[in-house]
C-alpha cells in the first residue's frame, strides 16, 4: 500500500471515530456547559498523550512553539463553536453543517498556498455540497443559532486543515500534537469564565464519554490527523472528512432515532459517491 493510500485509508477510520462524537457529545452536553466540556476533554488528552507517546518534550523550539499555538488555536475555534452549536441544533444537522468544509478547504488552500484542486476534487466536491444540501434540507428546520455557529466551525476548520498541512511537514508530529491538545485545553478553560456558567453534574456516562473522546476522538485522531494527513492534500483530506456527516446520521439514528428521509439518504449516498469520484477519477 503507498504511502498515501495508507494516509487515506487511516484518515478515513478517524473519520467514523469522528462521526461517532457527535451522538456522544450531544448527550453528553446535558450534564456539563460546551467550553468546560471541552477542557476537561482535551486537558486529559493532554496528560495522557506524553505517557503513550514517551519523548522528551522538552526541547521544544520556538518554531514548532509558534506553529503548535497557531493550529491549536484554529482547532479550539472549530470545535468551541461546534460544541457550543450543538446545545441549539442536532447531532446529524451540525454533522451536515460541519460536512461543508470539503467546499471551503480548496478555496482556503487556493489563497493560502497557491494549490488549485484537480478536475476529479471539483466535480467530487460539487456531488458532495448537492449531498450535504439533500440531507440537511428534508428536515424542515429553519436556521437557528446553532447552524450559524457550526458554519463558523466548518470555516476554521478548513483554515485548520490547510495550516495543519504547512506546519506538519516542517515540525515533529508528537510536539505538535502535545501543543494542540494544551492549546485547545487552556483556551477552553480561559474561555469558560466569558461565555457560559460553567456547570457539571458527574455521571457513569459523562465520566465514560469523557475518557472515550479523549483517548479515542482526541489523542489518536489528532495524531493520526498531524501525522499522516501531510501524506495527502487538503482538499483530498476534506473530501475525505466528507464522510463524517454519513458516519454520524447512522450513529445519531440509533442514538437519538434522528432520521432524515429519504432523500437525506440519497444525499448521503451522493456523499459517498463524491468521495469515490474525487478518489479515483484522476486516476
Amino acid at each position: 500500500m503507498s504511502p498515501s493510500r495508507k494516509a487515506e485509508f487511516l484518515l478515513l477510520l478517524i473519520t467514523l471515530i469522528w462521526g461517532s462524537t457527535f451522538a456522544v457529545v450531544k448527550s453528553s452536553l446535558n450534564g456539563v456547559s460546551p467550553l468546560l466540556f471541552l477542557g476537561i476533554r482535551f486537558g486529559i488528552a493532554a496528560i495522557f498523550f506524553p505517557l503513550i507517546f514517551r519523548k522528551n518534550y522538552f526541547r521544544i523550539d520556538i518554531k514548532t512553539l509558534k506553529g503548535g499555538i497557531i493550529i491549536g488555536a484554529l482547532l479550539w475555534l472549530g470545535f468551541a463553536l461546534q460544541t457550543i452549536g450543538l446545545k441549539f441544533t442536532t447531532a446529524s444537522k451540525s454533522a451536515f453543517i460541519t460536512g461543508l468544509l470539503v467546499a471551503l478547504t480548496p478555496l482556503v488552500q487556493a489563497l493560502v498556498e497557491n494549490k488549485s484542486p484537480t478536475r476529479g476534487n471539483i466535480i467530487g466536491i460539487i456531488m458532495i455540497v448537492a449531498g450535504l444540501y439533500l440531507l440537511t434540507s428534508p428536515q424542515g428546520q429553519g436556521l437557528n443559532v446553532g447552524d450559524v455557529l457550526t458554519f463558523g466551525c466548518s470555516i476554521a476548520f478548513s483554515v485548520y486543515i490547510v495550516y495543519l498541512d504547512i506546519f506538519s511537514k516542517r515540525h515533529d508530529v508528537s510536539n505538535l500534537t502535545l501543543l494542540q491538545l494544551i492549546v485547545v485545553s487552556g483556551l477552553s478553560f480561559a474561555a469558560t469564565p466569558f461565555v457560559e456558567s460553567a456547570s457539571i453534574r458527574l455521571t457513569i456516562p459523562l465520566v465514560v464519554s469523557f475518557f472515550y473522546l479523549s483517548l479515542f476522538a482526541t489523542i489518536f485522531a489528532t495524531y493520526i490527523q498531524t501525522k499522516y494527513q501531510r501524506e495527502t492534500t487538503p482538499t483530498k483530506a476534506a473530501v475525505i472528512f466528507a464522510a463524517e456527516p454519513v458516519f454520524a446520521n447512522m450513529i445519531a439514528f440509533i442514538a437519538f432515532r434522528e432520521f432524515v428521509g429519504f432523500l437525506g439518504a440519497v444525499g448521503g449516498a451522493f456523499i459517498i459517491s463524491g468521495l469515490l469520484v474525487s478518489e479515483l477519477m484522476d486516476r
